[in-house]
């Protein structure tokens, strides 16, 4: 059965996130480490932590993506706002200790005018402060749209993260990872529409797709190579809509490819209830059969 979610509020808690998931019959899925927007942070209850550890164990979920907030930029110009990307990525990571196994996600970050190649370098440099020997939480680079100066649009970017961790710190490259967002990449110029096999060619070569560890499956507002990043609800974008150009044929591609299947899938679309992930879940579902 297709692993698959959304993002959920932390706000009640960890068991609360388990339950959410249940209601809505998801089998994984994301929450951010702290508020999105910025740094604050609540202190972990053990006995909350181990409620959702049971749930998940009990329940038989695949590994979730904890998220790290969008305000982290470990390639800013900024000396102050990389130094707070690398104190709170730090700090997420001994947490997730908590939940060993599971997956933590970030966007490389805006290398705000200094040049691709300094940013690459930035963020192979936190990395390697921030992570550390024995961790059990895999990292995940996320494949970016490519607007502004973001760093991720290309696979060639995250590879090169990966290398330069690698000839740091093999062993901390080997916990690191890629979460593939539909939406981003063909925001991006990847034609998953009508080449899908093309771009987890390209994928596995500059890459290779032992790192592909999650996906992000959201539709797209955007054609392809707008280098926007707005999400869409599944079925009602640039992907999903044949109005648009696409169908619900290119998300049965994404969720049943062999590369893709077993993942753990997680919805980011624009939703303001639970009701909206319910559907487009057993949605999914149903395309994978």
């Amino acid at each position: 059965m297709l692993t698959i979610g959304c993002h959920l509020s932390s706000a009640k808690g960890y068991a609360a996130m388990g339950d959410a998931a249940l209601s809505i019959k998801a089998s994984t899925f994301a929450f951010f480490t702290r508020n999105p927007r910025g740094g604050s942070i609540r202190a972990l209850d053990p006995d909350d932590v181990a409620a959702l550890s049971a749930t998940l164990r009990e329940q038989g979920f695949g590994p979730l993506v904890a998220h790290a907030p969008y305000a982290y930029n470990a390639c800013s110009a900024k000396d102050r706002a990389c130094e707070f990307a690398r104190e709170a990525m730090a700090e997420d990571l001994r947490r997730l200790e908590s939940l060993p196994g599971n997956y933590y996600n970030f966007h490389p970050g805006a290398h705000t005018g200094q040049g691709r190649e300094r940013g690459i370098e930035l963020i192979a440099e936190a990395l390697c402060e921030v992570m550390f020997e024995g961790q059990r939480t895999t990292v995940l680079l996320e494949t970016m749209a490519g607007k502004g100066t973001e760093v991720g649009g290309r696979f060639e970017d995250l590879a090169a993260i990966i290398a330069r961790v690698g000839a740091v710190a093999p062993s901390l490259a080997d916990k690191l990872g890629v979460c593939l967002d539909t939406c981003h990449v063909h925001d991006a110029g990847y034609d998953i529409v009508h080449d899908l096999d093309g771009v987890l060619a390209e994928f596995d070569r500059v890459i290779g797709l032992d790192r592909l560890r999650a996906i992000h499956i959201n539709d797209s507002k955007n054609p392809c190579g707008a280098a926007k990043d707005r999400h869409a609800r599944i079925g009602e974008g640039y992907l999903g809509s044949p109005e648009l150009g696409g169908g619900l044929d290119v998300f049965e591609r994404i969720v049943t490819h062999p590369a893709l299947r077993d993942l753990p899938f997680i919805l980011e679309t624009p939703h303001d209830e639970l009701a909206g992930y319910a559907c487009e879940i057993e949605l999914l579902r149903g395309l994978a059969g």
